[in-house]
């Protein structure tokens, strides 16, 4: 298999198989060595499951953003 036949074949994956496929091609990169690291691991991990789990709504970036301008507008 050459290079783009590997390509092809990742982008054809499902999402969450695609995010972890680049996941493992970054960490190989730049692997994580910090305590710090790990602690941003475990929260993300921790993050994860809440959202999964619906002990979380997810808040998307726009209705953050409004609620920056709206505050800091007057």
């Amino acid at each position: 298999m050459n290079t783009k036949q590997l390509i092809d074949e990742v982008i054809s994956l499902p999402l969450e198989e695609r995010a972890l496929v680049i996941d493992t091609l970054l960490k190989s990169l730049n692997q994580p060595k910090s305590i710090i690291d790990q602690k941003w691991a475990l929260i993300a991990k921790r993050r994860v499951a809440e959202l999964r789990g619906g002990t979380v709504r997810p808040v998307s970036g726009k209705e953050v953003f409004e609620k920056i301008w709206n505050k800091y507008e007057k």
